[in-house]
């Protein structure tokens, strides 16, 4: 896997230095595979820290929240329902081009209800003209039919190194990749995610994991 992995950094990266103009070539807008199985999940790079929020809540505090965002931004996973239901904030993070990805419901859902992830991924197109690159559920569990079905499409499983919201930043960890909430029971606030964004150094997700190579944490079928 390793050694599939650098070839396809390498290629990724002689693509964006010969086209820098591509459309797309700035945010990574092609889909592609990061695993080579579908028992793997993305939880860790290897450089820097790549924030990623999860939002399924709020309107007033997120648009605070993006006009706030600079870049390296964080990953926004979005939440369907809360887009539907916010459709201008969308509007406002694709106007300032701030990477994106799903966020789904808890990962056992999907095993009850299999057409589930059909009707996300394509409510996200529509709001995006593209499938996501990255999917996440909200509680970070992915039963194996789940990956199964990622892998399938083409759409990578991203998990976190570390959670967080409130309190002291965590410690440092290399390539790690923190989760941030933005829910109605739970979600972090601005003064809070200044002060996490000061104590590291942040790149985005894509710098994180294609530094070299990625860190990734096999599951059991």
């Amino acid at each position: 896997m390793r050694a599939k992995l650098i070839l396809l950094i390498f290629v990724f990266c002689a693509a964006a230095l010969f086209f820098p103009s591509m459309p797309g070539s700035d945010s990574l807008k092609t889909v592609f595979r990061l695993t080579d199985e579908p028992s793997e999940v993305i939880v860790r790079g290897m450089s820097g820290s790549a924030l990623t929020i999860n939002i399924s809540f709020g309107d007033e505090e997120i648009v605070a929240l993006i006009r706030e965002l600079q870049a390296p931004y964080p990953l926004l996973l979005l939440d369907m329902e809360w887009a539907e239901r916010f459709p201008e904030i969308v509007q406002l993070i694709k106007k300032r081009n701030i990477p994106t990805g799903l966020l789904g419901h808890a990962g056992l859902e999907y095993e009850q209800n299999t057409p589930l992830l059909i009707e996300q991924l394509e409510k996200y197109e529509e709001f995006f003209g593209t499938k996501p690159l990255w999917f996440r559920t909200a509680d970070e569990q992915f039963p194996f039919t789940l990956r199964s079905t990622l892998w399938d499409i083409e759409v990578n499983a991203l998990g976190s190194t570390v959670q967080w919201s409130k309190g002291e930043p965590p410690p440092v960890i290399e390539g790690e990749i923190i989760s941030l909430p933005h829910h109605r029971e739970e979600r972090i606030t601005l003064s809070n995610f200044k002060k996490l964004i000061e104590t590291r150094q942040n790149k985005s997700l894509e710098e994180v994991l294609f530094n070299m190579s990625i860190k990734t944490k096999k599951l059991p079928q």
